[in-house]
Order: C-alpha cells, then structure tokens, then sequence
C-alpha cells in the first residue's frame, strides 16, 4: 500500500475528523487502500465498516469514508441513525463534493470538506453530551492492503 498522504496531509484530516467530532457523538473514520476489492466500492465500504466495528457505535452514527485511488474508486457510508436523519440527497451531495475534488487532484481538500460537512449534519442530530462524548473509535487514516 502506497500511502496517499504525506505526514502533513495525513495530520489536517485527522485534525479534522477531531474538530467534527467535538461537536457530536457521531464517528467519522476514513480508510484507504490502492485498489477497491470490490465490484462496488459501496459495497467494499459497508463490508468494512462492519469489519472495523463501526456498526458498534453506541448511537448507530457513524460515518466511514473509503478511498481506492488505484481504483478511482470512493464511497461514503453511514450507519442506520445518520442516514434516516440526512437521507440520500445528502450522501449524493457528498459524494458529489468529493468526485469534484478528486478529479482536481485536490483529495486533501475535498475530504476535510466532506468530514466538516459531515460533522455537521452529526452536531445537529447527534450533538456532543458535554458530560460524556466519548470517542468510541480511533481518528487516525485506516491503511488497507
């Protein structure tokens, strides 16, 4: 697996799932792999995202970002709660925002844009108890094969 980020790159994003998840209960995580081991890459996304254990999340709301590069390949999944809440438009948007991105050779940006979008939709729904806002899952970028 070649990474995709340099040290720096890889350091703003997981700031930015950080600053997102101050603000909400929710999870965003993002895993990278060169190519997508899948025929869908949606369907490579949901497989890990039960893998990784994200289905685990106390409140059903978290969020995990897969990129192939290799592939040219990315999807976004969210758990049962986010997605009831933001439906299919927003994932589209998303989606939409990345592609964008992507293409421009702008992945860095693209990505912490969608995280901060995405943080935001998880405050509004699923905001922070300020009491207990435990991070259930890890920030740092998932490297695959």
């Amino acid at each position: 697996m070649n990474r995709m980020f340099t040290k720096q790159e890889e350091k703003q994003i997981t700031q930015s799932i950080k600053a997102a998840e101050q603000q909400t209960s929710g999870e965003i995580r993002l895993f990278v792999e060169d190519y997508c081991l899948a025929d869908d890459p949606v369907f490579r996304a949901a497989e890990l995202f039960e893998a990784l254990g994200m289905t685990k999340t106390k409140a059903r709301n978290g969020v995990l970002l897969y990129i192939a590069p290799q592939s040219r390949q990315f999807a976004i999944w969210g758990d049962t709660a986010i997605h009831e809440k933001v439906g299919t438009d927003f994932w589209v948007a998303e989606k939409q925002l990345l592609r964008e991105r992507l293409q421009k050779e702008a992945a860095v940006e693209g990505i912490c844009q969608v995280i901060v979008a995405i943080g935001e939709q998880l405050k509004g729904h699923f905001p922070a108890d300020p009491g207990d806002n435990e991070n259930e899952l890890p920030d740092e970028i998932i490297y695959g094969q």
